[in-house]
């Protein structure tokens, strides 16, 4: 929907079970003035991720939550996109490391699909993106999303021990390192999420 509106600071409910995901909304809202409250934290079920985008996904956990607690609520959806692989994992990025969420073997899942679509002349297409979408839902059905994306490389073997998911097989346009390898302060000045949440805090704080 394209009509802006306004949302006072204060409560947000965070749809999200993951604890952490709410710690870190709390660091990165706080100083504007919103305090997130976990949709676990009040009893809120979890929604089937049922869309195919990363922005239909947010939307849809951001409105369940909203609807379900007569709140505003904020939900986000994020993973890796390869252009070797049509975009996948895409929104499968975290079904990709399994129940067991080892993300090791799915960095050799990605690594192994790549090499079986290798062109005649040999070459791999290691262009990737990492893509984040924050969708922030009213009550009454509203919503307004925030997309970030960070454009770069594929690596293999993985590289680095720092960061998480997909980031030891990502180096970012410009750079040499990747995600893995990077000053933890230094990614997140760069990333898909931090790009996603200064939309929403310009949103937020205009």
């Amino acid at each position: 929907m394209s009509t802006r509106r306004k949302l006072p600071p204060g409560r947000i409910i965070a749809a999200t079970h993951n604890p952490g995901k709410v710690k870190e909304l709390g660091a990165l809202l706080g100083d504007i003035g919103f305090v997130p409250v976990s949709a676990g934290e009040i009893g809120l079920p979890e929604p089937d991720e049922t869309a195919d985008t990363f922005q239909g996904n947010a939307e849809l956990k951001a409105l369940a939550a909203a609807l379900a607690s007569g709140e505003p609520a904020l939900a986000d959806d994020s993973g890796l996109a390869c252009d070797g692989l049509s975009g996948a994992p895409g929104i499968y990025s975290a079904r990709w490391a399994g129940p067991a969420k080892d993300f090791r073997a799915a960095m050799q899942k990605i690594e192994d699909a790549l090499k079986a679509e290798t062109s005649e002349d040999g070459e791999v297409d290691k262009r990737a993106s990492f893509i984040c979408v924050l969708s922030l839902a009213w009550p009454d059905g509203h919503v307004q999303s925030f997309e970030g994306v960070v454009r770069g490389q594929l690596v293999f073997p993985p590289r680095g021990d720092r960061g998480f998911g997909y980031d030891p097989i990502f180096v970012p346009e410009g750079e040499t390192e990747t995600f893995g390898e990077m000053d933890p302060d230094r990614k997140h000045a760069m990333s898909h999420r931090a790009i996603a949440f200064d939309k929403l805090k310009a949103f937020l704080s205009a």
